[in-house]
């Protein structure tokens, strides 16, 4: 029964259908009611004949996650939703209850905020799929659709001097001999655990004072100067091309290990990047300052890093009293 009437329904942001019939009423009836359900944007298309999400997300991977800074992390998650039902689905059947059902799922192991992300993937796999590789998906893309979660991911968390000074010592006492200077290098300077494995010996000008990182998280090369502190740290290290030929499983090891012996709780290597910004601030540096230094490019991504409490603007309240009376008489 092939049919005598033949219907094809070629949209634009659909897939081309076509379907024969015995009579011109039923392929008449039939076609409106695709293209009507299309018009409405609830058409579910075929998984058997379609892409799945499987497919867009394997593309993207390949394609676009490979040249990223963040290629391994954005990978591992990829690889965690090709592996989930969510899938198997055709991207014309997918829809925003998928979503939701997804990120549920998700929800029993995973922070709001990594959920977010893992979902922010899928929605740009589908934009990439529609815009730069011409694969037919629905006008409207289903994660636009779902509410995301809410999450305060801002911290506090500084080291006081007691601290850093005893995370020193068990950094000395570790089996990495280089982590107490990287920890020393990463509290003077705010340098990111990727710029400081990344650093060279000719990135540093010796007789400049100081030190570039190449092609930092925000694309950008930083140029900063190096303390007398700095400097004798990076004199340690004559040899190699590399400064500190280490892998990142390495140092975030020993920093574990040297963190817990010094009994320092809710404490991250990256959070030496605050503690030097933080204290950048309090040493009377202005935000363009700090900005140069640190290499963000707003205050508002600045401000997460400057974690001042009240107790530390202790003394300047007081000068401010000062000033006060003396202006008052």
């Amino acid at each position: 029964m092939n049919g005598k009437f033949r219907v094809d329904i070629n949209k634009k942001g659909f897939p081309r259908i076509a379907k024969r019939f015995l009579d011109l009423k039923t392929a008449r009836r039939w076609a409106k009611e695709i293209e009507l359900q299309m018009e409405r944007n609830q058409f579910d298309g075929f998984t058997s004949s379609g892409t799945t999400l499987k497919e867009i997300l394997i593309k993207y991977r390949d394609e676009k996650t490979i040249l990223k800074k963040g290629c391994r992390e954005e990978t591992s998650k990829i690889n965690l939703i090709i592996n989930h039902n969510i899938a198997l689905h055709g991207i014309m059947m997918l829809k925003s209850h998928h979503i939701h059902k997804f990120m549920k799922d998700l929800g029993k192991t995973r922070k709001p905020n990594t959920i977010n992300k893992y979902v922010n993937i899928i929605c740009h796999a589908w934009r990439v799929a529609k815009k730069e590789w011409g694969i037919s998906v629905p006008r409207d893309n289903p994660c636009d659709m779902v509410t995301m979660n809410r999450y305060n991911d801002s911290r506090d968390r500084v080291l006081t001097i007691e601290e850093y000074q005893k995370l020193l010592e068990k950094a000395e006492l570790s089996n990495l001999p280089q982590l107490k200077d990287i920890i020393e290098f990463a509290y003077h300077t705010g340098a990111r655990r990727g710029e400081i494995l990344r650093m060279s010996r000719n990135h540093v000008d010796w007789n400049r004072k100081v030190i570039t990182f190449y092609d930092t998280k925000n694309g950008e090369d930083r140029t900063i100067p190096l303390s007398e502190k700095v400097l004798s740290i990076l004199k340690k290290y004559r040899f190699g091309d590399r400064i500190f030929p280490i892998s990142e499983y390495r140092i975030e090891k020993h920093f574990r290990i040297a963190r817990k012996r010094a009994e320092i709780t809710d404490f991250r290597l990256h959070d030496l990047r605050a503690c030097f910004i933080t204290n950048a601030f309090l040493s009377g540096l202005s935000v363009a300052e700090v900005s140069a230094l640190s290499g963000h490019k707003s205050w508002s991504e600045l401000k997460r890093y400057s974690r001042i409490k009240p107790e530390d603007l202790l003394g300047k309240v007081n000068n401010i009293v000062s000033i006060s009376k003396k202006v008052n008489g």
